[in-house]
């Protein structure tokens, strides 16, 4: 989906992102990462996939309407420069807010591998895009239907095995994916960033919901983030963390598609 917003488009870095509202009033508000931008139109990019009730209503979203908030950008943007081996790891959805990252990375004139991962071919994105820049692309499926049967750990390992391991490794997507991507580098010592996708409510630290343990410290992915050192990230405590809600977002999403716009109220 393109936005008109001309004054993110100016401002936006890799690896930052937006929030919106689909809703004026009452809206939930949803944290993006910018997978594109054009100063030139003043547009960005946004891609997401449909997973509960503010999604859906996005989705429903026609060229000519009006999202009633868009606030960005947000974030810190991700540190570029020439690190010289840089592997880039996307899985699912993640692979669209690595796709600046690499991009910003090849330009800083790094050797770029990049691996994507989906449960099946047709949940592979931005593929051309990210041949078109990489030095080399491995493509893997969970259900074997497209590249290599294997999960992204698999050739990320292999990369980490050779002669000249990589500098960095970048991983983006499913919070079990990072957490495993983190483990499978860390035994050889290379560095680790992942993006992590929190719940988000105001985007500027104050309401505390996107806290992380990372290290021995407490970090707030909205200001502090999103990209962390993998190593340190305490994912298991994230990933709780992100389930608090679930039966309310279930819910939710299951009276939009039964009822339209209508909902019921909750009890919690």
């Amino acid at each position: 989906m393109k936005v008109m917003a001309p004054l993110i488009a100016e401002e936006r870095q890799p690896g930052q992102f937006i929030i919106l509202q689909t809703e004026s009033e009452y809206g939930e508000r949803i944290p993006l990462t910018i997978a594109d931008a054009d100063r030139k139109e003043g547009s960005i990019t946004l891609i997401f996939q449909v997973v509960g009730k503010t999604t859906a209503q996005l989705a429903q979203f026609e060229a000519g309407d009006d999202l009633p908030a868009v606030v960005g950008p947000l974030g810190k943007p991700t540190h570029i420069q020439h690190y010289g081996h840089v592997v880039c790891t996307g899985g699912g959805i993640g692979i669209a807010p690595l796709y600046p990252i690499a991009q910003a990375l090849k330009q800083a004139g790094n050797r770029i591998t990049i691996i994507l991962g989906a449960r099946s071919k047709e949940l592979i994105i931005l593929e051309e895009e990210m041949q078109a820049i990489a030095d080399e692309c491995i493509i893997c499926t969970d259900d074997g239907s497209y590249g290599r049967h294997a999960m992204v750990t698999e050739p990320l390992k292999e990369q980490c095995e050779k002669a000249d391991k990589p500098a960095m490794v970048i991983a983006i997507g499913p919070p079990m994916m990072m957490k495993a991507c983190a483990e499978t580098t860390k035994p050889y010592g290379v560095f680790t960033q992942v993006s992590l996708n929190t719940i988000m409510v105001d985007g500027t630290g104050m309401c505390g919901g996107c806290r992380v343990n990372v290290g021995n410290e407490v970090k707030f992915v909205c200001v502090d983030g999103p990209e962390f050192d993998g190593h340190l990230v305490d994912f298991d405590n994230m990933i709780a963390r992100l389930h608090a809600y679930s039966d309310i977002e279930k819910n939710k999403y299951k009276c939009f598609v039964e009822e339209g716009w209508k909902e019921k109220m909750v009890s919690q």
